[in-house]
């Protein structure tokens, strides 16, 4: 009886543990471009760290891949058609299936990065087909088209919003006057809910969720304002209005605190607000303009943010109390995400940097180049199971980052 004392609750969190859903999405767990990895390298050879292996059959894009405990996924464009393609971690193939079509218009190829809960995988194209596939083997489940089902609008860069999934919902932001931004069943695809917003086009944003006072809160940008919804019931919360031009929001607002931060680097830059008590109502605290990061996302370390400026080709450190930018290298610009206590950024001229954000104003500590692939540098770089991920356009890239 005294062992089984001991055991049960042990068993109960092991279930509780187990029961916990696998998720790979766009810019890691929390979509924050924090990753958990440790034990990686403080610094690269001349050369960069060991390639394990590279593909240059993924298709034409700039979705990032996400990573499972055993397999890769990716989404690339072939002959204007969307695919899926799954590798295991050591560069096989598993399989790829087409999904819909993709966009052919500026910067053509995929978008977005797939979102996998468990045994299915989430995709978008840049004309808005959302399916849900099955992990194991690509088959679909469901597929809606945001523009012809859900009555959307498309941008003038495609549909690019990397989908959230929590609990039986999926949500997306089709962008239109009645169906702003909708949440789907994900076992069916069947409309749950729809949120008018402020009736704009969809901004490239990937939501992201938060709880505050007695609300889930599903944070997203719409053309020219942030969003809050309540994620539960489509409930328009708030809304914070961009006083200047500026219809690119790639980077998801962050939450700390009872604090909103939100980099908008077309739009009013860089806004600190505050979330009221119940969560319905949000006031300006301030703005930095010099710190206006577009496209890169932006890694919180502490009490900072850390992001590469559109305007300023480098790398900067903002106090998050205060809104004073407080560190600054010269760098250039791309793509920034954090894992075990260093930065890497992958700039838009094909560098990959591994920066150390403690350092007296940050250091750069190792740099090397990427010669594979294809077009612009524009894809997020991902970190899992010690291997650091690059997508080049056409060509994907694996480079082995453990200590040994």
């Amino acid at each position: 009886m005294r062992l089984f004392i001991f055991i049960f609750p042990a068993l109960l969190l092991f279930i509780s543990c187990s029961s916990q859903p696998e998720i790979a999405q766009w810019r890691g767990p929390n979509r924050d471009g924090s990753y958990p990895a440790t034990g990686l390298l403080k610094a690269w050879p001349k050369d960069g760290p060991q390639l394990l292996w590279s593909s240059d059959k993924i298709g034409d894009g700039y979705g990032s891949p996400v990573v499972t405990h055993n397999a890769l996924f990716v989404t690339g464009s072939i002959d204007s058609t969307a695919y899926l393609f799954s590798f295991d971690l050591k560069g096989n193939l598993n399989w790829k299936v087409p999904y819909g079509p993709e966009w052919e218009q500026g910067f053509p190829g995929s978008r977005s990065a797939p979102t996998v809960v468990d045994n299915l995988v989430y995709v978008s194209t840049g004309k808005g087909e959302i399916a849900c596939l099955k992990r194991e083997n690509g088959e679909k489940i469901w597929s809606v088209n945001l523009f012809t089902t859900l009555h959307g609008k498309n941008t003038i860069f495609g549909y690019s919003e990397g989908l959230l999934v929590k609990d039986q919902m999926v949500y997306c932001t089709p962008g239109g006057a009645d169906t702003n931004v909708v949440a789907l069943n994900r076992y069916t695809g069947k409309l749950i809910w729809n949120c008018k917003g402020v009736g704009q086009l969809s901004a490239f944003c990937s939501p992201k969720l938060l709880q505050h006072g007695k609300h889930n809160i599903l944070l997203t940008f719409s053309e020219l304002a942030m969003l809050g919804i309540d994620a539960d019931n489509g409930k328009l919360l708030f809304t914070h209005k961009q006083d200047t031009i500026g219809n690119v929001h790639s980077n998801a607002p962050i939450y700390q605190n009872g604090y909103l931060w939100y980099v908008a680097g077309d739009g009013n830059r860089t806004v600190k607000l505050k979330l009221s008590e119940d969560g319905e109502k949000i006031s300006e605290v301030w703005r930095s303009r010099p710190f206006d990061n577009i496209m890169g996302g932006v890694i919180q370390i502490g009490n900072r943010l850390i992001a590469t400026g559109h305007r300023r080709l480098e790398m900067m450190s903002l106090d998050m109390e205060s809104g004073r930018i407080t560190q600054q290298l010269k760098i250039g610009r791309g793509s920034t995400i954090y894992a075990d206590g260093m930065v890497y950024l992958y700039d838009e001229k094909g560098n990959i940097h591994l920066v150390d954000p403690a350092a007296e104003g940050l250091k750069e500590i190792s740099t090397f180049k990427i010669t594979q692939g294809t077009k612009e540098h524009f894809a997020h770089p991902v970190i899992g199971n010690g291997t650091l991920y690059i997508r080049h356009g056409k060509s994907l890239m694996a480079y082995n980052i453990r200590q040994t």
